[in-house]
Parts: C-alpha cells; structure tokens; sequence
C-alpha cells in the first residue's frame, strides 16, 4: 500500500463543546476503521525509529503502525501489550505530542503520525473483539511487593507477572489505578477502560489488595520480613500544595487533589452521591497544567456558570497539553494569564464580609505579572506589576499547582533517603533506592509528572528487578 502524504492527521472525532461541556462521557470519539487504516499509511516505517526514542516504554511504534495497515488490529495491540501494560490508557493520556510524535519524520514538514489516535484505537478494538484472558506464565518461585496501584506500580506489576513472578499490589484506596481513578476525569479517561487494563493484569496473576497504606496497615520493613525480596514503591504525589496566602482555609477552596477525588474517585457529580462536593457558580481555577484543566472542566460540568483558569505566566509558558487547553477554551473556560491570587476573601455574616480568615469563599485578590528573565530552567520568572490589584467574584478557588510526595513512607522506611522536595532518591537506571531490595519509581520519586514517565520508571525498576532476583534461582 503506498504512502499517504496528507501534511495532515486524520482528525479526531469529538463530542460538540456544548454538548460536552455539560455532561462526563468522554469528549474524544475515537477513530474509526476507515480513519486508523487511512492515519496508518501515513507512517514512512522508517529504519532508524526516531519515534521509539521517544517513547518512554519503548514501543515498536513502526511495527504495530505497520500492522494496522495490514488489518490485523489484534496483531498490532499484541504488538504494543510487549512494551505496555496500558495501551488503552496511554492512547488517551499520553502527550505524545512532546515524546514519540515529536520524534516523527512527518512532523518535519508537516503533522506527526497520530500514533497516540492509533494506540487508542488498537486498544480499544481489542477490548471490544478479544475476551479471552491472558494466559499466566508459570510461577519463577520469587515475590514482590508493589506499593501503589498507579501507573508505575501497575507496569512493575505487569513487567514481572509475565515473568513469572508471584506479585502483590497494596493500594491505600478502595480502588486500584491510582491516579487514573482519583485524578483523571471522567470526560478524559472512562473508569471503565481502567477496569478492564487491571483486569488483564490480574488475569496475569497480580494479586492486588486495596485498604492497605503502606506505613500505617504495615510498613516496607514488615513487607521484606514477610517474605517479599523486592519492593517497588510507586506510591504517587499526592500531598497537595497551596500557595501560603490569606484565605485558603475559608470553605469553598479546594485542592485539585481533593476536588477531582470527589468527583473522579467517589462520584459526587451523582444525583444522591454519598461525598458531598461545592457545586459553584463562580470558580476560579489557580494553575495552568493539566491538572489545572481538568479540575476547571468538571468544575463546569458540575453546572459552574463561569470558570476562570488563573495563571502568572503568559500562555508561551502554559504547560497544559496543548489539545486540552484548546478543548477548555472551546468548552467556554475563560483564561487569565499574566495574573497571580494574593489573598482570597470570605464572610461570616453580613456585618463581616471581607474577614479573610473565616467562612465562606466570596472573591480572590489578584495582581497582574510580567515576564522578566529567565529562570535556571530557562522560564521567564513572572514579576509582580506593583500597584495593579484587582478583585474578581468567585465562590468558589481550586489550587492546582501541583503536589509532592507523601512523607508517609520515608517516615515509616528505615535507610530510605529522599530529597529537599520529599522525593525518593533513586540510581536513574535501576530505580534503586539507598535501601537494599527497595526500588522506587513515578511521582513518589520526581514529585508530579506523566502517566507515561511514571510507566517508564516502573519498567525500568522491574527490569532491574528481575535482573537482581533472577540469578539466585540459578545458584
């Protein structure tokens, strides 16, 4: 079949802004046969393979790209399950636009391949054919422990499961997925698709145990004593932080950890949802990742009138994915760039309404910013326009500037070193950590980052797993 040379990728179907902007289906429709095979043929199948370097696990992009083309949809996704625990997720999350589609020779003189467009659709095609379970490969003696069922946590898993190893995962909540079912809406990433990538690695034989912290039901210590002969730690970022400004503790300001938890995890956009949640008129979300844009687009689609994203730097620097900010913008949200809070303002009763200290969320003081010069990452540093505050009505502020480590485990781990900013240290190549047989990988480790730079560390840890624990079952 020869090349296509559209300059173009075939575009995704979506849900009319609208229309989604008031409901929780997913906003992206998927490909359909005819489009994959059509956005297939557009990959030049090139020998060198820029875009697996840009993969952070190392899928053969060309190679299952190659069997879409032919038909063999099934074949493709066998193709990328070698490499992947989550394709379904990774097709959905993935900013494959900065990792394997950046590498892409057509993006040279024209758009990348949609290899993520693809992924989704090999994934999801073989969620609907194939309903018979992965066949578990015999039992190779040894035991891990994984703590977190996040993405690091569930790649570690399935690295080793199809190994042969006999794996446990502990999760803190009463579901596994980590941030894929607390932090993930809805819109963006079906509950269900998560299920169903959990469910093959249990078929694999991952035992998973939910109701477990690691440090509080039992510790890393107790796990080794237990029996396990490794441990991966994937246990996520999430220790929200605020800003330290006037205002914070009034009711109505949210982490986006604690509101896309509400919502995401427990359900509270349900009529008769047993976890209350703020349904706001006027919000204003502090942040400009894509955390900052999911927390503001449930915010709407819990029935907000208004959704204002509050950032300090200009949208140059904004570092959401650039899809999902345009998505935000199309759904209504309003942008104010270039602007930092200060302090947020409350009331008590009538005769006290701009007590900053208590009751409920009535507005947020804000001052507006310019770039100066560059930072040590090379960001222009916002500097604060003196003389230029302002005030805008929110009932309602969500503080979506990122989270660090629980210092739970460190706390609990004996010999476990962590950094200034409560990440786990790690050797880069092995994902070990200074102590003996613990390994650790994702957010615990880097503080917040991607669902698939935390899959690439939790293959990393399980290669180096399996390559210290391999050998004794020679001796």
């Amino acid at each position: 079949m020869p090349a296509n040379m559209n300059p173009k990728k075939n575009p995704m179907p979506t849900q009319e802004p609208a229309v989604r902007a008031r409901n929780f289906d997913e906003v992206a429709l998927g490909y359909s046969e005819e489009a994959a095979l059509d956005e297939a043929t557009r990959c030049l199948n090139c020998k060198n393979m820029p875009c697996v370097s840009g993969c952070p696990v190392n899928v053969h992009i060309p190679a299952f790209i190659a069997k879409v083309r032919e038909g063999d949809f099934e074949g493709a996704y066998q193709v990328i399950a070698q490499s992947s625990s989550l394709p379904a997720v990774c097709g959905r999350v993935c900013p494959q636009e900065t990792q394997c589609e950046a590498k892409c020779v057509r993006g040279i003189k024209g758009e990348a391949v949609g290899i993520g467009r693809l992924e989704r659709f090999v994934a999801d095609w073989h969620n609907e054919h194939e309903t018979t379970p992965p066949t578990p490969p015999a039992p190779n003696g040894h035991r891990v422990a994984v703590v977190g069922s996040g993405p690091s946590g569930l790649t570690c898993a399935g690295d080793l499961a199809k190994k042969g190893y006999s794996v446990t995962v502990f999760e803190a909540l009463h579901l596994a997925g980590g941030v894929l079912v607390y932090g993930i809406p809805e819109f963006r990433l079906p509950k269900a698709i998560v299920r169903r990538e959990i469910d093959t690695l249990r078929a694999l034989g991952v035992r998973i145990e939910t109701n477990v912290v690691i440090g509080k039901t039992m510790t890393v210590d107790e796990l080794i004593e237990d029996g396990y002969e490794a441990v991966f730690i994937g246990s996520g970022a999430g220790l929200p932080r605020f800003m330290g400004i006037p205002g914070e503790a009034l009711n109505g300001v949210y982490s986006a950890n604690e509101f896309l938890t509400r919502s995401n995890l427990m359900k509270a956009y349900r009529d008769g949802a047993d976890t209350p949640i703020l349904h706001a008129k006027r919000v204003a979300v502090v942040g400009g990742g894509n955390v900052a844009m999911d927390a503001a687009r449930t915010a709407l689609r819990l029935g907000a009138e208004k959704v204002s994203i509050v950032y300090r730097r200009s949208m140059e620097e904004l570092p959401a994915r650039k899809e999902e900010v345009e998505h935000a913008m199309e759904e209504g949200i309003e942008f104010r760039l270039l602007n930092n809070p200060t302090r947020i303002l409350g009331y008590m009763n009538p005769d006290d309404r701009r007590d900053p200290k208590n009751g409920s969320v009535i507005g947020m003081e804000y001052v507006h910013m310019e770039l100066g010069e560059p930072d040590e990452r090379g960001r222009r540093r916002p500097v604060e326009i003196s003389g230029s505050e302002e005030t805008m009505d929110v009932d309602c502020v969500i503080m979506a500037i990122g989270t660090s480590p629980n210092p739970l485990i460190k706390s609990t781990t004996a010999g476990l070193e962590v950094n200034r900013h409560g990440g786990i240290v790690v050797e880069e190549e092995t994902g070990a950590t200074s102590r003996p047989g613990v390994y650790a990988g994702g957010d615990a480790v880097t503080g917040a980052a991607t669902v698939i730079l935390a899959m690439g560390a939790g293959k990393t840890a399980a290669r180096a797993i399996d390559e210290a624990l391999m050998p004794r079952s020679a001796e």
